[in-house]
């Protein structure tokens, strides 16, 4: 309508190109300052309303807008006098840092409901890592002294039925523990080490069975790189002999294969008539640490001759 040279606006308003150019960059300063003085976290208003003085915070923002408004109307007073009313022009400005201040105000709720909503997010994965954390090394603080008191059982009986071979047994021993120690630390480790480890710990076990134990891993070269919970597969062949009486005749034979991604450890089932004393901790601690650790639990299974337990793979 300012246009139209004969128009009823074009008395009031001449159109001119810079002075919309002007409107347009003073716009764009008066949006980019609301977000910067709003939106810095512990400055500017932002400490107001980080403290929950809202009366002040609105105040302030109010005074910012009515301040830039005159400036906005005197600049394009003094630099653009062609035919405008004054009034018409203050009425434009108000509209236009109105609108902008409205639409600026929305949006700066909109990020700071993102950024309380990343923020709550944040804490509660902290706190669910530091549970996950706490409750992990429980569970190993739980393992440990079940491990001793077990190797000092077996040693007790290594020393009963062949007071030789218990020296041997000692320093083989001592390796076991310096590894189940030193990886403490260590939430995962590869798999070809825990497989060393477990290695170490069965000539433990053929020291005491001698015939009546026999241990066969077949598992390729590409899954020894592959991480599992520190000491996974000690507890279970613990357990394997622990409940099944192995002679020569019916002896304890125990295989550890990989297939896909899993890890399958199964044992020939010669059940004790009368069982030693058990909590059930094992197996409950070992499924819990890989819940945590690799987020999927183990698979027990049994039948007639064999104990197998399934242990996921996370390749």
């Amino acid at each position: 309508m300012a246009l139209r040279e004969n128009g009823l606006m074009a008395q009031y308003w001449h159109f001119n190109p810079f002075e919309l150019l002007f409107q347009f960059a003073f716009n764009l300063f008066f949006c980019g300052l609301l977000f910067s003085v709003n939106l810095r976290r512990g400055k500017s208003l932002s400490s107001y309303r980080e403290k929950k003085q809202y009366f002040p915070y609105a105040i302030s923002n109010f005074l910012v807008f009515c301040v830039l408004l005159v400036i906005g109307t005197v600049l394009q007073r003094l630099f653009f006098t062609d035919r405008q009313l004054p009034r018409l022009m203050f009425s434009g400005a108000f509209f236009r840092l109105g609108l902008s201040a409205i639409l600026t105000a929305i949006i700066i709720k909109i990020i700071l409901l993102m950024r309380n909503s990343s923020s709550i997010a944040a804490e509660n994965q902290q706190l669910k890592n530091a549970y996950l954390a706490s409750e992990l090394q429980l569970l190993k603080e739980q393992m440990n002294p079940h491990f001793l008191f077990n190797s000092l059982s077996s040693l007790s009986a290594v020393v009963r039925e062949n007071p030789q071979q218990a020296q041997k047994y000692i320093r083989d021993m001592s390796t076991v523990f310096r590894y189940a120690l030193v990886g403490s630390h260590t939430d995962l480790v590869t798999l070809a080490d825990e497989l060393a480890m477990l290695t170490s710990f069965a000539k433990l076990i053929s020291m005491r069975l001698e015939d009546a134990f026999e241990l066969k891993i077949n598992i390729a070269e590409a899954y020894m790189p592959i991480k599992i919970p520190h000491l996974s597969l000690q507890p279970l062949l613990e357990n394997a002999v622990k409940h099944n009486a192995a002679t020569p005749e019916r002896p304890l034979r125990v295989a550890i294969e990989a297939r896909g991604d899993q890890l399958i450890f199964s044992s020939s089932l010669w059940e004790i008539p009368i069982s030693e004393a058990s909590n059930g901790m094992g197996l409950a601690n070992l499924n819990e640490r890989f819940r945590i650790m690799l987020h999927h639990e183990i698979e027990i299974s049994r039948s007639d001759t064999h104990f197998i337990v399934t242990l996921p793979l996370k390749q």
